[in-house]
Formats: C-alpha cells, structure tokens, sequence
C-alpha cells in the first residue's frame, strides 16, 4: 500500500517523465490498475511486441503502434490525459527523434496532460530528458513477506501433491529467507517456487542456489563477484585473536535491527601468503552469508563520471545482496591514486569513504593490504573500519597446524608425518608457503612412485627460500611498523 500512496502524490506532483527500474512488471502494472480507478485516468501500456494496449479496468482495444516512433507521436496526438507504460523503451533513447518527441510530450504537459512511464531493469536518461523526470523505486518485501511467499509456494505445491507437506525446519527457513532479501517479489516467488517444485523441500542444499541466483539476478558492472568457495575457519590455521573476535559479533551483525552499532569492517595487514585472503573467505564461512569480492580494476572507464557510476552500482548492488561479507584484496593498490587520472582516484577514493561511512545495510568489509604506508589516513580510522589486525608469519604451534590441514585437505593423516620437525624446518616460512611445500613433495612422491613421506616434505622445505629471507628487510619493517599499531591476529 506504500507502494500505491508514493506512486499517487508522485503522480499528483504532475510530473511528465517517471522513471522505474524493475523487472516486476507485473507489479508495475498492478499498482497503475489500481490507480487508473483512483484518479480516473486510463491506462495504456507498450511493448515493442504488443503495441498499445489499455491496462486499466475498461480493456478497451487499441490500435497496434509497435513502433517507437509511431506510438510516441500517437500519443502526442492524443487529446485524452492518459498514463502510458513504455515497457522496455530503453534501447530507443539513442535515436535523437525519440528524445525530442519524448520532450515535446513532457513540455506540453500542461495541455495534454500526458504522464510516461519508462519500465525497464536499467534506463539512462538522456541530459535533455532529465529536468522533466522523477524516478521510483518500488519497496522490497520485508521478512513478514517474504515467510508469506514462502508459505503461499508451498501451499500450492502441497495441493498439487495430495496434501504432502514441503519439508525445511526453522533453521534453514531462516537463512533462506535472509538470502531472499533485496529481490521483487516476482523473483523471490519464482525462486522459491523451482526450490519446492524441485524435490518438495526446502534443506541446505538450496541454500547456495539461491545465492547464486540472488547473485546473478543483483550483477551490474562485473566489479562485483559472488565467491562460493567459503571456507571453515577450523580449516585456517592460527588467528585465533581474530577467530574469536569475529565469533563475538557474528549475531550482533546477522540479528541487528538497528545497524548503526553493528560490526562495519576490518583490515587485515600482513606479510603476502599469511592467510589474509583465507581469513575473508572463513568470516563469510562462519557467519553464512554471501561473499563479494570487489575487483576496482573493472570500475575505472575513459568516459567522465562513467567509474564514480560504476563505484555507485556495485555498492548498490553490495547492499542488495546483504547480509553480506565484502572482500577488497589489496586495497592499497585499488585506490592508488595518481596525477595523470584527471582526479578519478581521489574522487573514487571520496565515494568509497562517504558510502563507507554513511551505509546502513549490514555488508561487512573485510580489506587486506601489503603495504599500509599507501593508505590515506582517513581510510582506516574508527567509524569506517572497527579494528586493524595483523596476520603475521605463523610460530611454529600455528605451522603444526597448517601442515595438519593441508594434509588432511589431500587425504593424508598427519599422524604418520613428523609434524614437529616439518614446522621446526619451516622458521619464516608463511601458510601458503607451507602448503606450497607439500604439492611439491607430492610431485616428488609421484615422481619416486611411493607415499607421501615426511622425507619428501624435508627435500622441498630445504630447496626452499620464503619470502621472509627473500625480502627481509621489508618484512621486518612491516612487523616493526604493526607491532605498536595494530591488533595481532594470532
């Protein structure tokens, strides 16, 4: 009903363009039926395939007008006031004709009384266009609604099935209706009605399927990807300082009404192959929630203003899909900003904090850098970012443990390895290195036709130089620099 009082004072406000980017159409039709009776206006919509049909309760016939051009000067010859939905008009505000008559309309609005409706999932409008329109967006269905949905599905599907009852429990209802957030409401009941229709339930082997969906219906710009391969934090060795802390906000983030003191983000700074990028992967894991991560190199574009709109659209489209974990690797090298760009960084950079700032929906940032020195100051203070940890190279109680891991991750029991050598061997040494050790091994082991051995394991650490001996001094200097700076993650 917020829907049908918004959309009546936006009318009222005599308005010549409205703007809707949607793909419930149905929906858009819905509310200006409704409203034809209210304001006793008729109501015709247009598609390129139908022509110009009457949507309101008369149904009265049209005359086929598929043509853009036909249809808009039929329209301006219209003496009637009418609303017109132009469903899918998009692609035809390229042609220059289109526009002017789109703007002969809207100027003579005061005496033809013409209001048009441009559905589509995505319009730009043309500058000359833009004084002359309004846009509106159409509410989201909140959880109340979405349980409805979900209801309203298997109901039917019960009736289609002799009565039998679609299975889920509390549980997975709830994370499912937690991934339906942000859709129409034509998209949620088309979701939930290939997931019930599927095998009569709803378990958590839907649960990855609707994300994706959710995913694939929300993508804009392609700076945005949705990463499925989540880890376990059991499956992170170390970081138990960071483990913990993540645990004690997991419900303050997911159940918060009010999420102005919700966890907002951390940075993870660290020496290359600690398990930054790991950590981003095991937070979404924990908390269950979708993981985005953001590629800046994908944003910038030649055109003026084009990377800011870029920036802005996969923000919005961050804020659909959460709750959510929003991973930046390396952000030191996302907004390094230079003076060659015509001020893009600096203004990118000046977008990023005010949403950083100012965002309401619970998307969680988890950024990771290299090298701290190259982050502007105002980046990292409270009330963007909750707390900087540093990740760095693992004590050998931590290397015990990774070596255990990534054996078990390639059918190996750590019992027959001598686990306390191999992490004594590896001083210096960070996970991915660790792991990166074992693959080789396996090479030799295959190589020699035997089994994976702790002999094979020694060989490979041996012929190994880790980056902390490569680039001491670097590493040395960034542990310096963390010591009294930042919160250890181990």
């Amino acid at each position: 009903m917020n829907d049908l009082h918004d959309l009546e004072l936006l009318l009222n406000s005599r308005i010549p363009l409205i703007i809707i980017e949607s793909r419930d159409e149905k929906r858009v039709a819905q509310l200006f039926a409704s409203l034809a009776i209210r304001l006793a206006l008729p109501v015709l919509s247009w598609s390129v395939i139908n022509g110009l049909q009457r949507i309101d309760y008369a149904a009265i016939p049209q005359e086929q007008a598929g043509d853009p051009q036909q249809v808009l000067a039929q329209i301006k010859a219209t003496a009637t006031p009418g609303i017109y939905l132009l469903m899918d008009f998009h692609p035809y505000l390229d042609d220059a004709y289109n526009v002017r008559l789109l703007k002969e309309i809207a100027l003579d609005y005061q005496h033809l009384g013409h209001t048009l409706v441009l559905v589509s999932h995505e319009i730009v409008l043309p500058p000359e266009l833009a004084a002359f329109s309004a846009r509106f967006s159409l509410s989201l269905p909140g959880r109340d609604r979405l349980e409805e949905i979900i209801r309203e599905e298997a109901g039917h599907w019960s009736r289609a099935n002799q009565g039998k009852k679609v299975k889920t429990d509390r549980k997975i209802l709830d994370l499912i209706i937690r991934q339906l957030g942000g859709l129409t409401t034509g998209d949620v009941r088309r979701l939930v009605r290939s997931v019930v229709y599927d095998d009569g339930a709803i378990n958590s082997d839907d649960l990855e399927r609707i994300t994706q969906a959710r995913y694939r219906l929300l993508e804009t710009n392609g700076a945005l990807s949705c990463e499925f391969d989540t880890v376990n934090f059991a499956e992170v060795g170390g970081l138990a300082s960071l483990k913990r802390w993540v645990k004690l906000r997991r419900n303050t983030f997911l159940e918060a009404d009010d999420q102005q003191d919700a966890p907002r983000g951390i940075l993870l700074v660290g020496v290359q192959g600690g398990g930054k990028s790991l950590a981003a992967r095991a937070i979404a894991g924990m908390w269950s929630v979708p993981l985005l991560r953001f590629d800046f190199g994908t944003l910038y574009n030649k055109f003026y203003g084009e990377t800011e709109r870029n920036l802005r659209e996969a923000l919005k489209a961050a804020e659909a899909m959460a709750p959510c974990v929003l991973w930046i690797d390396e952000i030191e090298k996302a907004i390094a900003s230079g003076e060659n760009d015509g001020g893009t960084s600096r203004r990118v950079l000046g977008s990023l904090l005010t949403w950083m700032s100012e965002r309401s929906a619970p998307v969680f940032i988890v950024a990771t850098a290299n090298v701290i020195e190259h982050l502007p100051p105002e980046l990292i203070r409270k009330g963007r970012l909750d707390e900087i940890f540093f990740v760095d190279l693992p004590d050998a109680p931590t290397r015990a443990e990774i070596f255990a891991i990534h054996l078990r991750r390639r059918d190996h029991k750590p019992l027959v390895f001598d686990i306390p050598e191999l992490a004594g061997l590896t001083e210096g040494f960070s996970g991915a290195e660790i792991e990166q050790a074992i693959v080789a091994a396996t090479y030799l082991a295959r190589e020699q036709n035997t089994g994976l051995n702790t002999g094979h394991i020694r060989t490979e650490i041996g012929q190994t130089q880790p980056l902390s001996r490569v680039m001491a001094e670097k590493v040395a200097q960034l542990r310096a620099w963390a010591r009294e700076r930042t919160v250890p993650a181990n």
